[in-house]
């Protein structure tokens, strides 16, 4: 929380995966502070930030949402909410003044909250007869793969996890290994 000539701003960030999330946090948040004038956010989904929001809530246009959101790309986070609630203090800031605010409530929160680094990764599913089991077992373990889930039997199947940046190459690493099948798991 911080104040700026009487207004007091108070910035929230919540870790979100759907839009449903998004409203009961931001519901939660009119509930809590239910004499606040503006409850203004923006959001970010998905791992190339497919979707977004960024929402004024009454104040001036672009005066909120957007400085809120650009502070979600200087993080550079995504499945993230940010909200910055307002209580109006009698003097107007102008929307020079409101950006700045909003922009300072917003990196308050992400400097405050603890931020989970993952990895972009892609799903493979390997389909080989026993006898090459060595191999493929030989090549998840020098490359350091993930294993999600393997099937041993007349036919073996293993699922891997690979980081998007090393996804091209692995699949032709497996794709170029004889008597194995490599099929890319679509999200």
């Amino acid at each position: 929380m911080f104040k700026d000539r009487g207004s007091k701003f108070f910035g929230y960030a919540f870790p979100v995966k759907n839009e449903a999330q998004i409203e009961e946090h931001i519901e939660e948040l009119k509930n809590k502070h239910h004499k606040a004038r503006h409850w203004c956010y923006a959001w970010q989904l998905g791992k190339e930030y497919e979707a977004y929001r960024a929402n004024d809530d009454g104040e001036p246009s672009n005066s909120a949402g957007m400085p809120i959101y650009g502070q979600l790309q200087s993080f550079d986070v995504t499945n993230t909410l940010v909200v910055v609630v307002r209580y109006f203090g009698g003097t107007k800031l102008g929307v020079g003044g409101l950006i700045q605010a909003y922009k300072t409530g917003a990196q308050m929160a992400l400097e405050n909250s603890k931020i989970v680094k993952r990895t972009i990764d892609e799903t493979f599913l390997l389909k080989f007869e026993y006898p090459e089991m060595n191999t493929v077992m030989r090549i998840i373990k020098d490359e350091d793969l993930n294993i999600i889930n393997q099937k041993m039997e007349l036919t073996c199947e293993i699922e891997i996890s690979v980081r998007q940046k090393e996804a091209n190459r692995i699949f032709e690493l497996f794709e170029n290994t004889y008597k194995i099948t490599i099929k890319k798991i679509e999200d």
